[in-house]
């Protein structure tokens, strides 16, 4: 199931991945067990929204980016 729709924005799977990083920083790991997604699922969207610039990556962790912030608002 995708993160990102061919019209570049978020799917529904996708808005759950970003409001579950609006607290702050999470790994892989945390946003599966904030959303109920199955881990593969997480690190596969998680790739998608960075590559359409949703989130960002440091160290492992992924946070909204000012495209992010925007998208769930």
């Amino acid at each position: 199931m995708p993160c990102v729709a061919p019209d570049g924005k978020p799917t529904s799977s996708g808005m759950a991945t970003l409001k579950s990083l609006k607290d702050g920083a999470s790994t892989p790991e945390e946003v599966a067990g904030k959303t109920g997604q199955p881990l593969f699922r997480v690190r596969s969207g998680l790739r998608e929204l960075k590559n359409a610039g949703f989130v960002e990556e440091i160290e492992g962790k992924y946070s909204l980016s000012k495209n992010g912030e925007t998208a769930i608002q």
